[in-house]
């Protein structure tokens, strides 16, 4: 007789050494980011007019959106690991030597234009690489432990990294704000030089040698296109992403002025929507799974939709806090879920392309939409504009409640 050998269950994601090396990374180098670009702007702001400045800061921003695509196609060919490791190392060495530059003399724009430049290729590498990892370190099971533990770790970054930049200001300037979130960038480095990945299941839809870079991306864009779940998903992200990020960016602001609110009201309205993402994050990390994952991620999109609609309706600072706080919940919830679907979804050999595809909508696309959105405001007023995007990104909830295949899927 046989004896049943029962597999362990797997280790949980707060405990494993391997998911906890990635995420100090993984926070490290998020926090460093806050504080480059917090230098990054001081020093453009000093050194030329508040239109040169702008162009010095949106040059990340282009550079970024134009190969991020590409990124991911790096990211599945060499490894994610690799990619992600190369990234910090040359933000490390880049940032270190400007704040060298920095503290020597006075180099003007051009140095600080060619940092961005630079910065925002490798940010297109970067990004769909650390998407990439945790399928590599951690068990299915865990995946959406993984993600709540990122996302508070992203909201750990963004809580720390401005201070921590503008103390590094007002002690010694620029330089050595920069000089600080070099050193951040390469605290990640021994973390991530230790993960060990496991290796994927399979070669299939792994970038072959010969193929050109073009080749590779239209395979992932392909492989996406077919799959029944991660097709629907994509154009979920991408809908919900562009009703939400011009009133939460630019909308908001907007509002807080007409409303006599202030900055200080601005603040308040984003501390509540931090203080609900990194509630959802927690959940999520406690949790582990979400029953109906699929069906729990398009309700929370329509939902939180209603909220950004609800947003410009509120008189009252206090209810606008409170309204920011559940767009925050829900905001937090499906995007956890958006990337804990994508990873146990996705054929590993392919991660890197989809986590590309996705991140060009929130980081690239999305953000176009911010002129428009202020000179709407301008135009109609904020509840019209507010009203208009809430509809765009109902539709994504809406989708992904018609899409079946993505309606029914679960987690592991």
């Amino acid at each position: 007789m046989t004896a049943t050998v029962i597999a362990p269950p797997a280790r949980p994601a707060h405990r494993d050494p391997q998911v906890l090396r990635w995420l100090g990374a993984y926070t490290a180098s998020t926090t460093g980011d806050m504080v480059y670009h917090l230098a990054l702007s001081w020093a453009a702001v000093r050194s030329g007019t508040p239109a040169q400045a702008g162009i010095v800061l949106c040059l990340s921003a282009v550079m970024r959106a134009l190969l991020m695509l590409f990124g991911g196609v790096v990211a599945d060919r060499f490894g994610p690991r690799r990619v992600v490791i190369s990234s910090d190392a040359v933000r490390c060495v880049v940032v270190l030597g400007v704040a060298a530059l920095l503290a020597l003399s006075t180099p003007g724009l051009w140095a600080l234009a060619a940092l961005a430049l630079v910065f925002g290729a490798v940010d297109a590498l970067f990004m769909p690489a650390v998407g990439a990892l945790p399928p590599r370190i951690a068990p299915p099971a865990q995946l959406g432990r993984v993600q709540g533990m990122r996302s508070l770790s992203y909201r750990t970054s963004v809580l720390l990294g401005a201070p921590l930049g503008g103390l590094a200001v007002a002690l010694g300037g620029p330089a050595a704000a920069f000089g600080a979130a070099g050193l951040l960038f390469a605290f990640s480095l021994p973390l991530l030089l230790a993960l060990r990945l496991s290796p994927l299941p399979s070669g299939d839809g792994r970038p072959r040698g010969r193929a050109t870079a073009l080749r590779d991306l239209t395979d992932g864009l392909r492989y996406i296109r077919r799959h029944r779940v991660l097709g629907p998903l994509v154009i979920v992200v991408a809908l919900s992403d562009l009703g939400f990020v011009g009133p939460l960016n630019v909308g908001l602001a907007l509002l807080s002025d007409q409303r006599g609110w202030g900055a200080a009201g601005v603040g308040w309205v984003l501390a509540g929507f931090g203080a609900g993402a990194g509630a959802a994050s927690l959940v999520l990390t406690v949790r582990g799974r979400v029953p109906r994952a699929g069906r729990v991620l398009s309700w929370t999109i329509a939902l939180g939709a209603v909220s950004i609609g609800a947003l410009a309706y509120v008189p009252q600072l206090p209810a606008a806090v409170a309204v920011s706080v559940a767009i925050g919940l829900l905001a937090g919830l499906s995007g956890a879920l958006c990337g804990a679907l994508t990873q146990t979804e996705c054929d590993p050999a392919y991660l890197g392309r989809v986590t590309s595809v996705t991140t060009f909508f929130s980081l690239g696309v999305a953000p176009l939409s911010f002129p428009l959105t202020g000179a709407a405001v301008g135009m109609w007023g904020p509840a019209p504009v507010f009203t208009a995007s809430a509809v765009v990104c109902a539709l994504g909830g809406l989708y992904g409640l018609s899409a079946q295949a993505l309606h029914r899927a679960e987690m592991p």
